[in-house]
């Protein structure tokens, strides 16, 4: 997991003490279980990676904590939102992780054709993690095709184009431990970008596998349960998006303690290292550039996680050290898409059934 470098303080406070536009999110669709990223296809219609309600299947301790048991189900899903907020599972049967509070499975996903995109699969482990799962578990922690035009009658064709947690425990880009969340997705010439939580990289999947870029821990302000002031917390890359400039911009969660203020939006150039975009970000999950060129932000949880998932979507501008909240007073928002002048965003990103994607007025 990991922490972004950025400053918090009165600009970052009074930044998010600004009113909110008076239009309030509307809810276009509800009943999700546990909804990440979301993606437009190229024919207009939205769908939704859920990471599903975990299972039963293959207990075995978290990593997270060892006295709390990780079980697994073949829960996760992608849904389509049609009229009226109707939700219908194209893709089911995927696997999610972990425990009912924190599922991990369907992260994110990019249309590569009509009918086709590819998925991210999330585990939060190591490969011996995964394999402790047993066959349920097999896909947690890959990059997956998922065709639908097999769908009308049969199930949608569900493909592994790479194993992402492999690369993580071959490469182990950040030289710490073993760990490996696949979440954001981003199309690149010949492949892939993603960004692994785990991690703390950004990695392609081009020839075999690449790194992009690694994210460097991040010092924390205040005294916590884990030490004193200036305790490195992990970056946590949470999505990655190719910017109008052709840079590629990253989001970080920053780990715990979570601290507000801490995430910064990077500005990568392959062959570079990574440069701050903005700072003064609290726990960011999702990034997208309307356009216009402006970057948007989601806040999973804009006082920091510790303090309750309350969060926001935000605009971003480039060298700031506050973001400029649009919606605030979101519950635990995670991914975003944009559509003309409207921004879809789901909330309630860890709860089983009670999902919801609202759309925002910009």
């Amino acid at each position: 997991m990991a922490v972004a470098a950025g400053s918090a303080g009165v600009s970052s406070v009074a930044a998010h003490e600004r009113p909110t536009p008076t239009h309030a999110p509307e809810v276009v669709a509800s009943g999700l279980n546990a909804p990440r990223q979301l993606a437009f296809s190229p024919g207009g219609a939205l769908y939704v990676a859920e990471a599903g309600t975990t299972g039963t299947s293959g207990c075995q301790p978290s990593p997270l904590d060892p006295a709390v048991q990780a079980c697994v189900g073949l829960t996760g899903s992608v849904a389509r939102i049609g009229h009226a907020g109707r939700v219908t599972r194209v893709v089911t049967g995927l696997p999610s992780a972990g425990t009912p509070s924190e599922p991990l499975g369907p992260a994110d996903l990019v249309f590569t054709g009509t009918h086709r995109f590819a998925l991210t699969i999330g585990l939060g482990g190591d490969p011996a993690y995964r394999t402790g799962f047993g066959p349920q578990g097999s896909r947690l922690g890959t990059l997956v095709q998922v065709d639908l035009r097999s769908g009308h009658h049969r199930a949608p064709r569900v493909t592994k184009l790479a194993d992402l947690t492999g690369y993580e425990a071959r490469v182990n880009p950040d030289g710490t431990d073993v760990d490996s969340n696949p979440v954001g997705l981003a199309r690149s010439r010949g492949g892939f970008v993603y960004a692994d939580a785990g991690a703390n990289a950004v990695n392609s999947t081009r020839h075999g596998g690449s790194t992009v870029a690694v994210l460097a821990p991040v010092p924390t302000t205040q005294p916590s349960p884990v030490g004193p002031p200036g305790f490195p917390a992990d970056a946590v890359p949470t999505d990655v998006v190719k910017g109008p400039d052709g840079a590629w911009y990253v989001s970080q969660l920053v780990g715990f303690p979570f601290e507000k203020g801490a995430s910064t939006i990077w500005r990568v150039v392959p062959g570079h290292a990574p440069t701050a975009y903005a700072t003064g970000l609290t726990n960011v999950t999702s990034l997208a550039f309307d356009h216009h060129g402006r970057l948007y932000a989601v806040e999973i949880a804009a006082d920091g996680l510790l303090s309750g998932p309350i969060g926001a979507l935000v605009r971003v501008r480039p060298g700031s050290t506050a973001p400029e909240v649009v919606a605030g007073g979101l519950f635990a928002p995670y991914g975003l898409a944009l559509r003309g002048h409207h921004a879809y965003v789901t909330t309630h990103s860890t709860e089983p059934g009670a999902g919801q994607v609202v759309k925002i007025d910009l």
